[in-house]
């Protein structure tokens, strides 16, 4: 069986799997078999958890210069790693960590990239990607001529399932030959960002976003996402105005997030805003405009002042819960 390389973090996110880790293994499984490459230690419980997803085996470096420098030292790990098993494709998350890291390893395994995918499937042995084109518009299908294929999959386009029969992984540990050219910007100083509370924009399941019509207030907008235990978004609008810091910003500037529910609050859903966000399962958009655009792509639509609309719904959630 084909060899499916999975890229795990452990340097900047250290502990337990993330999500999106979860969702690539799922991929990566029914595509192949599973190889998990990983940046940093290795736990007993890490490697539980990377064989409840089906990973047969483990590769992983805890050099210090992939701490100690930028993303490039962890491209190398994966091209090598890849290199080593034969990989026939490699996975990285969508985000821009992975974009950077897939094509450091495309030009290092002179292999074909292929960004933005939200699925992956098998035509007559030759693996298809399946891929978010044109601001989110179409979805097309897309193979690489090259022997292995690297790919950025969006989060949350697959559902992350557990293997039918956990295994116990060989986990290896490699040393990196890392290239000189990877080692040219160091990293000399790290501050924590304040924790909110509230999961991670690209990896949230719920987003509530707010716009323009949010006139620099918030409140309405982070409530909703705390009783929904949702992720806070916002257009460029309303991070340019500074009601909001930029590491919010969806759309074709910002982030990308497919979430189960994206909540439109105060956005009129111009095509810059709708690249960010319409691959989301479900959108609700809340509007005082009925021409808004938002509503085009909305699969549920309320034409309401949201400083009303939102407090009533936060109301009524809570009553639900009492």
């Amino acid at each position: 069986m084909r060899a499916i390389v999975v890229f795990i973090d452990q340097v900047d996110v250290p502990g337990k799997l993330h999500p999106t880790s979860h969702q690539l293994l799922t991929l990566a499984r029914a595509a192949g078999e599973p190889v998990a490459v990983v940046a940093g230690p290795v736990s007993p419980e890490l490697a539980a958890d990377l064989g409840a997803y089906g990973v047969t085996r483990v590769l992983h470096s805890e050099q210090p210069e992939l701490a100690d420098y930028l993303v490039a030292p962890k491209a190398d790990l994966v091209a090598q790693a890849a290199a080593a098993v034969s990989a026939a494709a490699v996975l990285v998350d969508n985000g821009p960590q992975g974009k950077e890291i897939a094509a450091r390893v495309g030009v290092a395994l002179n292999a074909g990239v292929i960004t933005d995918a939200v699925a992956v499937d098998s035509d007559a042995g030759t693996l298809v990607v399946h891929k978010s084109v044109l601001a989110g518009s179409y979805t097309v299908a897309a193979r690489a001529s090259s022997a292995v294929v690297v790919i950025s999959v969006k989060s949350h386009s697959v559902e992350a399932a557990l293997a039918a029969e956990a295994t116990a992984p060989a986990v290896e540990s490699v040393e990196v030959a890392f290239a000189p050219s990877s080692l040219g910007a160091r990293v000399v100083q790290r501050t924590p960002r304040a924790a909110s509370g509230r999961p991670e924009l690209e990896d949230a399941r719920i987003v509530v976003a707010g716009g323009r019509g949010v006139d620099g207030d918030f409140g309405p907008v982070e409530e909703l996402a705390d009783v929904l235990g949702a992720a806070v978004g916002a257009s460029r609008a309303a991070t340019d105005a500074g009601w909001i810091a930029h590491n919010a910003q969806v759309g074709q500037t910002g982030k990308k997030v497919a979430p189960q529910l994206y909540i439109s609050v105060g956005i009129s859903g111009a095509i810059q805003q709708k690249a960010g966000m319409q691959t989301s399962k479900v959108i609700v958009a809340v509007n005082k405009d009925s021409e808004s655009p938002i509503f085009e792509i909305a699969d549920f639509g309320i034409v309401g002042d949201l400083f009303k609309v939102l407090p009533q719904a936060v109301e009524e959630i809570k009553r639900r819960r009492a």
